[in-house]
């Protein structure tokens, strides 16, 4: 539970968690109230319509179907015919490295591997969260967070990314070869990766750098030994653009409902794409400014702020990003909050904005990277002063000084 001595802001940290909760919770409820056709009376599409993207290139890729991932007709149809004839276009958009994940999952019905694979998922996140010094309590408000409930509630990775981008931090600077192994498995999906590298040069944590690209390279020599080298050529000349569409078709999309980017929030002022990609990278470029001080050797901050602060930033810098992609932002702010980094209302606003970020579209801009980056903002800020005043009060020892925190 986030602590404050202000016990009204406290009640309303403990509003905003219920509010998410409970709301999140109903979501997921009617998510798996199905109708006649065995469809989700909410969505109109399997309760875990994501999480069939994983089974479904899985049980194809058991087949020998493995080319199907790459031709979206083709795959529709094998989809349909796996599953339901009423499924809405879906589209495989991994890198065939997943089918390590999919292809075991696939042996399994649908349903008890979406829960085999949840189950692992959350089962890692506590793992992370517990890395990070979080009491079981904290935890248990952290897997009730909007993000999760989403995540679970469409079967997605959010919880595995999150895992092993925080484990990976976290274990970095005492176990660089194990961090550096879970660095390589969020190759898995990169895009939530884009901060890392600038982590581990600004701590000159080069075994870590090794784990990962041998890791990496170890994952895609598999993957094109098992399914064959063609497999990656698809890859980059058929999903990496189909992919490209998707992000930079017109505002509004049905999926721009949970995204949750500077790139989105771009188009849907009104943006074109060039200015769109400029601001998503200004915000990818103060990222990474923020990350090489924050991991500089010499720069004692806190490592649970230190890891806490970069995964929010990753959210910031990344071009594709979804709510079930901010399973990070609770792990964060419960951080953040413990440690009185950053004002509780302003927490309290990023941990429940998820739960809205579908219905704030109909309205408004696509604000939901705005309380991240305002809480990454102000936690950068907060400790820049507070090294500062402790430089200014002690110049001698100033660069012997205990952790910010």
């Amino acid at each position: 539970m986030l602590k404050s001595d202000n016990l009204i802001v406290m009640a309303c940290i403990l509003a905003a968690q219920a509010v998410g909760a409970v709301l999140c919770l109903n979501f997921l409820m009617l998510t798996w109230t199905l109708d006649g056709n065995g469809l989700s009376v909410m969505t109109g599409r399997l309760p875990y319509w994501d999480f069939t993207n994983l089974w479904g290139g899985g049980r194809m890729a058991l087949q020998g179907h493995v080319g199907d991932l790459f031709e979206p007709d083709t795959y529709r149809a094998a989809l349909r015919a796996l599953l339901s004839p009423r499924m809405l276009d879906q589209e495989w958009s991994y890198p065939p490295s997943m089918l390590m994940i999919g292809v075991p999952l696939a042996t399994l019905p649908i349903l008890p591997a979406y829960l085999l694979w949840t189950g692992l998922t959350l089962l890692g996140l506590y793992w992370a969260a517990r890395r990070l010094s979080l009491s079981r309590l904290d935890c248990v408000f952290v897997l009730l967070a909007p993000p999760v409930i989403i995540d679970v509630m469409v079967g997605q990775n959010g919880a595995l990314t999150a895992a092993l981008l925080l484990g990976g931090l976290i274990l970095a600077p005492k176990r660089p070869l194990v961090a550096g192994i879970l660095f390589g498995l969020l190759t898995l999906k990169p895009h939530l990766g884009l901060l890392v590298p600038f982590c581990l040069l600004a701590s000159r944590n080069y075994r870590a750098i090794a784990s990962a690209t041998a890791t990496a390279a170890c994952m895609v020599l598999i993957t094109a030994m098992i399914f064959g080298w063609s497999i990656w050529r698809s890859f980059f000349e058929q999903t990496g653009p189909l992919m490209r569409g998707i992000m930079e078709a017109p505002y509004p999309q049905g999926y721009h409902a949970n995204a949750m980017t500077f790139f989105t929030l771009s188009r849907s002022l009104g943006l074109d794409l060039h200015a769109s990609y400029a601001i998503q990278i200004a915000a990818a470029i103060a990222a990474i400014v923020a990350v090489l001080w924050l991991w500089q050797r010499r720069n004692a901050v806190d490592p649970a702020v230190r890891v806490a602060l970069t995964g929010i930033m990753a959210l910031c810098a990344t071009p594709y990003g979804y709510t079930y992609d901010a399973v990070l932002l609770p792990v964060a702010l419960v951080v953040l909050g413990s440690r009185q980094i950053v004002a509780m209302p302003l927490l309290a606003l990023a941990w429940v904005l998820p739960a809205f970020n579908h219905l704030m579209i109909l309205v408004l801009p696509s604000l939901g990277i705005i309380p991240p980056a305002l809480v990454a903002a102000a936690g950068i800020l907060t400790l820049w002063r507070r090294r500062r005043e402790t430089a200014a009060a002690d110049p001698v020892t100033a660069s012997a000084a205990p952790p910010v925190r």
